[in-house]
């Protein structure tokens, strides 16, 4: 595929820029904005004209925001004006495109305001494909995602990879690790599964399962996996694609080999009045109360603190909400060994008290793991097979 540090950018160049600024106005981490300046600064200083497209929140729950607050945090970090212009897929911002200066990034509105956007729809993406004349694919924390802001936009134009999308790609390569070792041998791979998107576990728990010693679920990972156990979960969450998370939870459960599955024999729950309490696995969790947090059983973290790659993705428990239990297990377990531990995500990252090796991606860097690539490298190295050099391929 194209390689955006292998091509030496002019002066009037129009670029279009697809990076994954999925961070909230508190800006609680910005690892997501941070590894893309290198580039924009390279691309800006040869006197590029740079469009910027990014996503937050979803329009599909009415979660999606405009986002000053990101043009705003890049100007302070690039050292520049960075406009916002609050459309992207309009003859208006298509003008406001063609008029910027060079040298000049703007950062066009949400693209997640677009319905469109999540099924990667065409005509979203050929309208978008004319804010410039060739587009550098950053984000890798939606790498792994075809929207029309990524995967769509090469279906017009040339893409390059971004030095970010590669560099966060290759430095999963250390917790790419195989099955069947010994407890304490070299090697010996462990993976902590939380939070509530179902790539945690249509992604995650079916292929580390397979490829990793040691699974710890947590979030809604641990509740599917608890009902297709035949627990009882009272109102646990179960996510927004259930059948399908049950679906591999059930074949998890039932394969041989493979990782050795946590079950907890203790969850805490919460009541409809927000009392927590501990209940037993076999007595089941109260119709009218979730799960919101466990014991991580003494086994599990004896292997964990002997482990060599440990991956995190996700709260093992409702951490934003205080319940830190297993998550303190988990990271006190890793104490000394923080080189060996990687944590997944924007949410976990902003959440969890951690300095050690940490990745933007979640269900990207979890797809990477599990395949060694993504739907975004696969699409430029297509776009790059294809010689995309203009619009309407």
């Amino acid at each position: 595929m194209r390689l955006l540090s292998e091509h030496r950018p002019a002066p009037g160049e129009r670029w279009i820029y697809s990076a994954g600024f999925n961070v909230g106005p508190a800006l609680a981490d910005t690892g997501r904005i941070d590894t893309e300046l290198a580039d924009l600064r390279r691309l800006s200083a040869a006197g590029a004209r740079v469009a910027l497209l990014s996503h937050q929140g979803s329009a599909k729950d009415g979660t999606a925001r405009h986002l000053e607050y990101i043009a705003e945090y890049l100007g302070r970090q690039l050292g520049q004006r960075v406009r916002y212009l609050p459309e992207n897929a309009s003859a208006w911002a298509r003008a406001r495109s063609e008029g910027l200066q060079d040298g000049e990034i703007a950062l066009f509105g949400n693209t997640r305001l677009n319905p469109g956007e999540e099924r990667e729809d065409g005509e979203l993406s050929r309208a978008l494909s004319g804010l410039g004349d060739r587009v550098a694919i950053g984000g890798f924390s939606k790498a792994h995602r075809r929207h029309a802001s990524n995967t769509g936009l090469l279906n017009h134009l040339p893409g390059y990879a971004t030095a970010g999308l590669v560099e966060e790609a290759a430095a999963l390569d250390p917790w790419a690790a195989g099955p069947g070792r010994a407890a304490g041998a070299a090697g010996y791979s462990a993976a902590v599964l939380g939070g509530v998107k179902p790539e945690k576990t249509v992604i995650g728990l079916a292929s580390l399962s397979r490829s990793y010693d040691l699974v710890i679920p947590g979030g809604v990972v641990l509740n599917t996996l608890l009902a297709a156990a035949g627990h009882r979960i009272g109102r646990s969450e179960l996510g927004s694609a259930p059948e399908r998370c049950a679906e591999v939870a059930r074949t998890v459960l039932a394969q041989d080999g493979g990782a050795r599955i946590h079950l907890p024999s203790t969850l805490v729950v919460a009541g409809p009045d927000g009392t927590l309490r501990r209940v037993t696995v076999e007595q089941g969790v109260p119709d009218d109360c979730a799960v919101v947090d466990f014991e991580v059983e003494p086994w599990a973290l004896d292997l964990l603190s002997r482990a060599d790659r440990v991956v995190v993705a996700g709260t093992p428990g409702r951490y934003a909400e205080g319940n830190h239990h297993a998550a303190a297990a988990v990271l006190g377990a890793r104490s000394g060994r923080e080189a060996g531990t990687l944590l997944l995500g924007g949410d976990t990252v902003a959440e969890l008290p951690w300095n050690g090796p940490r990745s933007t991606g979640g269900g990207s860097a979890l797809q990477y793991l599990a395949e060694g690539t993504c739907a975004v490298f696969e699409a430029l190295k297509d776009n790059e097979r294809r010689g995309a050099g203009h619009h309407d391929l």
